[in-house]
């Protein structure tokens, strides 16, 4: 691996990072960030034993989650879900699968630099009598602050320091890429640094994987791009296997209800929406429970076909 850790001279990168990761998002929800908390919640399928941790949970603008649709239509739809018109609060869903002598996380979550709202992991791991020192797999789906930042500590020291780490391929180029900040847009160049800063604390441990490959015993990859270029879920294979989704479906409503919607976070909006409906279109025919990043803490439910489009049913 030979990309560069990019320094910033004269400034303190970690307050360089708070300051500006979630800066935009914080401006334009008028510095208000709630905060939700939520305790672990267990699951299983066949051996593993699934718990999901809260970490907090995001405030994202409306303008920043879906500036090209519909304003009236995607205002309509949110309140007659009982949703806020202004602002969305997705909660933030860590999950944790103990299989075997294997203990395994599929994204770290936000840190403390991210935003307010977020980073509480360590709190919720705790509260589940989980020592990170135990983890034994990182499994990332992509490379996104909220799910990557939550890596190192605020002495840049790894939070989990036993395990192994596993991450595409195709997501580690992107973002390691010497060019990779000018191909994202100016609000979210900070993502960049980020992602590189920690990409360098796990370079010399880190495994790379493929969509289609069984990353671990009873756990594979399938390539779900387009919310970034590497994203991926995983599928936890059992008696009733589970989707851990990452952002390839971002949303319980709106998702479902509109797929074919581009979502502003979604890095090839196009490819995004593609993945998104045929995703939601293999999860109702297999009838899989799947875990949503940012569904309604707990975050497990299923997917189930309704006019035309889909909804999102809580396990």
């Amino acid at each position: 691996m030979n990309f560069t850790r990019m320094p910033l001279p004269g400034v303190d990168r970690r307050r360089f990072l708070a300051a500006t990761g979630s800066a935009a998002l914080i401006a334009l929800s008028g510095g208000l960030l709630p905060t939700r908390t939520a305790r672990a919640q267990p699951l299983s399928t066949g051996s593993a034993e699934i718990t999901i941790l809260s970490d907090g949970n995001l405030v994202l603008p409306m303008g920043f989650a879906f500036p090209a649709v519909d304003q009236g239509e995607l205002a309509k739809l949110l309140a007659d879900n009982g949703m806020a018109t202004d602002a969305l609060l997705p909660d933030c869903n860590v999950t944790l699968a103990r299989m075997g002598d294997r203990l395994v996380i599929f994204d770290v979550g936000a840190g403390a630099n991210f935003m307010p709202s977020a980073g509480k992991l360590a709190d919720s791991l705790a509260a589940a009598g989980v020592d990170p020192a135990d983890v034994t797999d990182v499994i990332f789906t992509h490379a996104h602050p909220d799910h990557l930042w939550g890596l190192i500590d605020d002495f840049d020291e790894l939070v989990f320091p036993n395990a192994e780490y596993r991450i595409g391929r195709a997501e580690w180029d992107f973002w390691s890429a010497p060019d990779a900040i000018s191909r994202v847009p100016e609000d979210r160049q900070t993502f960049v640094i980020g992602a590189q800063n920690r990409f360098a604390a796990i370079e010399d441990r880190v495994i790379f994987i493929e969509g289609g490959q069984d990353v671990l015993p009873g756990i594979e990859a399938v390539a779900t791009p387009g919310h970034t270029p590497g994203h991926l879920s995983f599928m936890i294979h059992g008696a009733e296997p589970v989707l851990i989704v990452g952002d390839a479906i971002t949303n319980s409503v709106i998702s479902f209800a509109r797929p074919d919607w581009p979502s502003g976070s979604d890095q090839d909006p196009g490819l995004g929406a593609q993945t998104r409906l045929s995703l939601l279109d293999r999860l109702a025919a297999d009838k899989a429970r799947a875990i949503g990043f940012h569904f309604p803490h707990p975050g497990a439910g299923y997917v189930e076909r309704s006019e035309g489009a889909y909804r999102y049913v809580p396990a």
